[in-house]
Parts: C-alpha cells; structure tokens; sequence
C-alpha cells in the first residue's frame, strides 16, 4: 500500500512517515505544492495525506487538479483551520476526509486504516467483477458460472486485484509497475509483462470472459463484456 505526504512542516511529515512505515506502509515525502501534484499526478498512491496550506500551491487547489485528472487516490486533508467553511470547500471537491492540526497521530492512523480499507474492499472477503471472483481469504480465482477455481498468490493476486479495481481503464505499465513492484525494486519492466501472462493464464483456467488486453504504447487494461473502456 503506497501512501504520500504532501506537508510543508517536514518534522511533522518525517513522524507521520514514520508512523505508517511501522505499519508497513510504502511512504513519499513532498513538502512542496507543485512538487507535490506532479508527484500525486502518477496515480500511483493509495492514500494521499494533503495539508491546506503549502508553499508554490495550496492543498485546495491540488485537490482540485486530482480529482479533475480523474486521479481516484483516496485524499485526507489537514488543515490548521477548524472551519465549517473550509471543510466544505475540501469535501465538495472531492476529499474523502478531514483533520485539524492539531492532531493526535492514533486519531490519524484510525482514519488511514479507514479509508484504506473502503479503497481495498477489506471489509468484504471477495471482490467480484463479471464472471469471476476473487477471495481474499483464501487467495482463490474462481468463476461464479462455473465450477473451476484456481490459487493465486503473491504478485499475481496483487496484480489482478489492482486491474480488478480499475477495471475497463487503461493502466499504463510503468503506473502498475511501481504500485506493485515500487521505486526501489530490481526487477524490471520485463517482470511485469511475465506477470501479466502468469494472470491470464489464469483467467483462462477459470474459463473467464474477462480478457485482459494490452494496449499499444500505452499498458493493460481488463476488458469486461459489454462494459465500455476508459482511457
């Protein structure tokens, strides 16, 4: 699970790293508003922790930007100002929550978990699309059509759950890449295209109609019947 802290007091982003690091969270550190969107822009985070006020661009109008860009990462917003009106202004824009500094950091961990869970349907223990669904207990592929299931574990579950999640968009390879692999990896973009076929593989096992289709010069996308595609 990736996470970025958009927050200029960097001794206040450096705890909070820390914190979500314990939990083993993957976490980017920006403490500034333009170097901030640029990196939210990558679609590659889960969470984004966005404070309001920030140097070259304010955490209001980086929300904008996001949501305008169709970037669906979930957005929690922190703010120095207790104000109905400055709640609103994040919500109606599209924040999915809100906390005034100051703040403690169990309250901030209770309202990640939160949104991490809606963002991941760790509440639910399958995910469903089309034909098939995805245990998540288990780690099993199955058809709801018909009586074939199959493990998948590892990368390949990771994988699947991610273009399960976006399905019908195109998902550029370098984008899926890091959400799976991360920054520092030393695998290459080769692995993810092995890993590709490894879940069509089984797909196909589980006779599925999704197809998982891959676009030129661009990435994946998992197709499903009679649903029109995003790009």
């Amino acid at each position: 699970m990736k996470i970025l802290i958009i927050e200029d007091e960097y001794n206040l982003a450096d705890a909070i790293s820390s914190m979500l690091k314990s939990k083993k969270y993957s976490v980017e550190i920006q403490t500034d508003g333009e170097d901030g969107l640029e990196e939210a822009l990558t679609g590659i985070y889960d969470l984004i922790i966005l404070d309001v006020m920030l140097p070259h661009k304010n955490g209001f109008e980086i929300l904008k930007e996001l949501r305008e860009e169709k970037i669906n990462s979930k957005i929690l917003m922190l703010t120095a100002k207790n104000t109905i009106d400055d709640k609103m202004i994040g919500f109606n824009n599209g924040a999915d929550d809100y906390l005034t500094k100051p703040f403690h950091m169990e309250e901030l961990m209770a309202r990640v978990n939160v949104q991490l869970r809606k963002t991941n349907n760790i509440s639910s223990d399958a995910m469903e699309l089309g034909d098939i669904i995805l245990n998540i207990k288990t780690m099993e592929l199955c058809n709801k059509n018909e009586d074939h299931k199959v493990k998948i574990i590892g990368k390949e579950f990771q994988l699947l759950e991610l273009l399960m999640n976006h399905a019908n968009q195109v998902m550029e390879k370098e984008q899926i890449f890091v959400k799976i692999w991360g920054y520092d990896t030393e695998c290459d973009i080769n692995t993810l295209e092995a890993y590709i076929s490894f879940v069509r593989k089984k797909l196909k096992l589980v006779k599925s109609k999704i197809n998982l289709k891959a676009i030129r010069n661009m990435g994946y996308v998992l197709e499903v019947e009679d649903e029109k595609v995003k790009e």
